[in-house]
């Protein structure tokens, strides 16, 4: 993979995580995409990205951050019945 596509690929997974960055970008995306060393043709080529399905992208990547978060429900109950006395786990 060349120096370039891995710059591309890096500044979109930095759009569809952080929403600071997606709102400079969405407010000047040539600059914001120069900014990451970008080429001329890749840059202009960001001017037209789809808004409505890189924020439908980013919600949805970001719910599945959340929920890879949650504990399973076994251990969310394993962790309420800890605190009673007479259910002790071992580790």
């Amino acid at each position: 993979m060349s120096s370039s596509s891995t710059r591309l690929e890096t500044f979109l997974a930095r759009l569809y995580v952080d929403a600071h960055a997606r709102a400079n970008f969405k407010a000047n995306p040539r600059a914001e995409a120069k900014k990451a060393g970008l080429s001329d043709y890749e840059s202009a080529t960001l001017e037209n990205l789809d808004w409505i399905g890189l924020e439908m992208a980013a919600r949805s990547f970001a719910k599945k951050r959340h929920l890879k978060r949650r504990p399973t429900w076994f251990a969310a109950l394993k962790t309420r019945l800890s605190h009673l006395r007479f259910f002790r786990f071992v580790r």
